[in-house]
C-alpha cells in the first residue's frame, strides 16, 4: 500500500474533527462501509503493477523537487558504496565521525535501502534505481530462512515485496513465502504472540514494532490459501491490542510475558524516554499496524484502534504549524528535544491509508491534511537533504534510541523508506 488540527474527538476545544462516536455506531458504520474513494493504498498490497510512471504534470513543486532529490541521493549513495563487500553493505545511518553505519543482511534495517530504491523508482521511473534496487534486494535472499528475530517482515517485505510488485522475478514469491514461514517459527501458541527479541532479561518480549511485520503474514495467506499465517497475525494483533495500550491509546514499547502461562510480567520501554512515556515511533508503528490489519481483516476493532491512536498523535503535535514529533511525546527537554523524522514519515503513510477507511468526511479530510503537512515539512530544507550531502540519505533529523544515545539526530534508512511510501500514496491519492 495530516495537518493543522486544533483538537480531536472528545476534547472540549473547537476541533476540525467530529465528536467521538460510540463503539456500536463505529462498528456498524465500519461493517457497512463502502469505499467511496480511490484506494491508492492498494498499491501497497502485493498486487502486481504493469509499469510505473513518473509524476505527471500538475504535481506540486515541493513534491517534484522531493522526488528528484530522493532519486539523486539514493543513486549517489549507491555510487559511494559500490566497492563495499556484500558482507556489510546495507547503509543504515551515519556514525559520530560522519561515516556510514553499514550493517549486514541480518540487521533489522537491511531491507529499507533496497525498498527505498524500489519506491523511488516507482515515483520517478528511473531504471538506474530499479537496477540498484534489484542488486541490493538479491543480497537478502538467504534471509528467507532467518529466524533470529521478528524483523524479517521489515527485511524481506520492504525489499522483495516491492520487487514482486514492480519488477518480479520467478523466485520472489517463493522467497517471501519462505520468509513468512521463518517468522511463524517465532510464534508461541501458548503465549499467543510472536516473540520479538532473544536478548535481555525479559522472559518473552513483544514490542509494538512487531505490528509492522504482520503484513507479510497476511500477504502469505492470500497467496497460498493457507490460513495459518493469517491466524497467527490476528492472534498477535489481538493480544497486542489487549496488553500494549493505555487508556489514552498510547503504547508501551515492550511488554514481556511469563512462560508458559502467557500472563503479562512487565510493561516498559527500550527506546523511549521512560516506561510510562509515549515513544513517538511506537505510536506511529501502532497506527500504521492497526490500519494495515484492518485492510486485510475488515475487523472494526482494528479500525477503532487506529482512529484512537491517530487522535492522540494529532492532538500532541508540537505546535500549530509543526508536524514533526519529538522523539518521545513526554521527553523532559521539550521544546529542545530531538525531533524524529522517522516517526513523522510512518505516521504520514499510515494516515493516508486510514483516510480511505474513514466514512466521516471531516475526519478523513483531517487525516489527509495532517499527512500532507507532514510531507511538506519533511520536503522542506529543514528535513530534506541537499544533493551530495547527508551521505546520500534523503531525510535528516531522526532518532534511533534516545536512552542509549544511539542514532540521535541522524539520518535513518527507515525514515527514507516510509517517507517515499507516503509520497507514493499521496501521489496516487491526488492523481498527479
Amino acid at each position: 500500500m495530516n495537518r493543522p488540527v486544533s483538537s480531536l474527538p472528545g476534547t472540549k476545544s473547537n476541533s476540525l474533527l467530529p465528536e467521538a462516536i460510540d463503539k456500536n455506531t463505529l462498528i456498524t458504520k465500519a461493517i457497512n462501509m463502502k469505499m467511496k474513494r480511490k484506494l491508492y493504498v492498494a498499491v501497497w498490497g502485493m498486487s502486481l503493477l504493469a509499469a510505473c510512471s513518473a509524476p505527471k504534470t500538475g504535481a506540486p513543486e515541493w513534491f517534484e523537487n522531493a522526488v528528484k532529490t530522493s532519486d539523486y541521493q539514493l543513486l549517489y549513495m549507491a555510487e559511494q558504496l559500490k566497492d563495499v563487500p556484500d558482507t556489510a553493505c546495507f547503509p543504515r545511518s551515519t556514525k559520530a565521525d560522519g561515516s556510514y553505519r553499514l550493517e549486514n543482511a541480518k540487521d533489522w534495517t537491511s531491507g529499507f535501502y533496497p525498498g527505498s530504491m524500489w519506491l523511488a523508482y516507482e515515483l520517478s521511473g528511473d531504471e538506474a534505481l530499479a537496477k540498484e534496487a534489484r542488486r541490493y534486494t538479491d543480497r537478502l535472499e538467504d534471509i528467507q530462512y532467518y529466524t533470529g528475530n521478528h524483523d524479517i517482515g521489515f527485511m524481506m517485505y520492504c525489499s522483495y515485496g516491492n520487487a514482486l510488485r514492480l519488477k518480479p522475478e520467478p523466485k520472489d514469491k517463493e522467497i517471501l513465502i519462505n520468509s513468512s514461514e521463518s517468522l511463524c517459527v517465532r510464534f508461541s501458541p501458548e503465549i499467543g504472540l510472536i516473540r520479538s527479541w532473544d536478548f535481555g532479561d525479559w522472559s518473552y518480549p513483544v514490542i509494538i514494532d512487531n505490528m509492522m511485520n504482520l503484513e507479510i503474514l497476511f500477504w502469505a495467506s492470500e497467496q497460498t490459501g493457507n490460513s495459518k499465517y493469517r491466524d497467527i497475525a490476528i492472534a498477535h494483533a489481538d493480544k497486542t491490542l489487549k496488553n500494549h495500550f493505555r487508556e489514552n491509546m498510547t503504547s508501551y514499547h515492550v511488554v514481556s510475558y511469563s512462560v508458559p502461562s502467557g500472563k503479562v510480567e512487565s510493561k516498559g520501554t527500550f527506546q523511549g524516554y521512560a516506561d510510562s512515556s509515549a515513544w513517538a515511533r511506537g505510536q506511529a508503528w501502532g497506527v500504521y499496524g492497526y490500519t494495515m490489519c484492518y485492510r486485510f481483516t475488515k475487523n472494526p476493532v482494528y479500525l477503532e484502534a487506529a482512529h484512537k491512536i491517530a487522535r492522540f498523535i494529532m492532538e500532541k503535535r508540537p505546535s500549530g504549524n509543526d508536524y514533526i514529533p519529538y522523539s518521545d511525546y513526554d521527553a523532559p527537554d521539550i521544546p529542545n528535544a530531538s525531533r524524529d523524522a522517522s516517526a513523522a514519515a510512518v505516521t504520514a503513510s499510515a494516515l493516508l491509508e486510514l483516510y480511505a477507511y474513514t466514512e466521516d468526511q471531516s475526519l478523513s479530510d483531517a487525516y489527509i491534511e495532517y499527512a500532507e503537512n507532514i510531507l511538506k515539512q519533511l520536503s522542506s530544507p529543514d528535513y530534506l537533504a541537499k544533493e551530495n550531502e547527508n551521505k546520500g540519505f534523503i531525510l535528516m533529523h531522526s532518532v534511533g534510541s534516545f536512552p542509549h544515545d544511539s542514532e540521535v539526530d541522524v539520518p535513518l534508512n527507515y525514515a527514507d523508506y516510509y517517507y517515499l511510501e507516503a509520497m507514493k500514496r499521496y501521489k496516487d491519492l491526488k492523481n498527479f
